[in-house]
């Protein structure tokens, strides 16, 4: 099985680019990214690309009269490339049904928060105004929504009640490198099926109601929070 190509769309500071590579280099990711493109000039998204030897190319969003229209040209120049998915990793721009239905079913994003709650912007900011106790992060495939699309994986920190939305952001972004290359995997594997608005992951023939990780994940998480209340 040849690896998954993974074209990267980017506005920012990549960090969850970073682990992506990472977790390749490391072989935990059966992958290779083959471009790093970009609304803005010069992220440092794309000097963590070129570092390793990966193309990148600014799209620049002036002079195209509608989001279509620019996405029309993002999916010109993503096909230069021939990805077999498209990842988000702090695109800021809603992407439209032109760039989806060019890549139908191979657009994923991830975001900080445990979707549905707390879309769009500043979500660590809406988590922490809320007073929920716990917070996360979620890959998900794209859809026309805002952070609509089907759930792949979740990931789960608890919520101090000192916490700021920056500490509270720190914390998600630690897990959000772990659970980004995860997902990717799944898909790299074939392992993921849409059937409506679930994914069912595909664990070598069966799909287990309780996934062993997940509950020593809420355990870990349960025992943190008492720890804090005990301090």
């Amino acid at each position: 099985m040849r690896p998954l190509n993974i074209a990267v769309l980017a506005s920012g500071r990549g960090t969850n680019l970073q682990a992506i590579i990472d977790s390749i280099e490391a072989g935990a990711l059966d992958a290779k990214v083959v471009a790093v493109l970009s609304d803005r000039p010069d992220p440092l998204a794309f000097r963590r690309a070129r570092e390793h030897g990966i193309p990148v190319l600014f799209v620049d969003p002036a002079g195209y009269r509608s989001r279509e229209a620019y996405d029309a040209a993002l999916v010109e120049a993503l096909s230069a490339f021939r990805p077999d998915a498209v990842a988000l990793a702090g695109f800021m721009r809603i992407v439209t049904p032109v760039l989806l239905e060019a890549f139908p079913r191979r657009v994923v994003n991830i975001h900080p928060a445990l979707l549905p709650a707390f879309p769009g912007l500043n979500a660590q900011a809406q988590a922490v105004a809320y007073g929920v106790r716990y917070s996360g992060c979620t890959v998900h495939f794209v859809d026309e929504g805002m952070d609509t699309g089907p759930v792949i994986l979740q990931s789960v920190v608890p919520v101090y009640q000192d916490d700021t939305p920056e500490t509270l952001a720190e914390r998600i972004l630690a897990k959000e490198h772990k659970t980004y290359p995860a997902a990717l995997q799944l898909l790299a594997e074939g392992r993921l099926q849409i059937r409506g608005r679930r994914v069912v992951i595909d664990w070598d023939g069966r799909v287990p109601r309780k996934p062993r990780d997940c509950v020593l994940e809420w355990q870990k998480i349960k025992d943190i929070q008492e720890d804090r209340c005990n301090e």
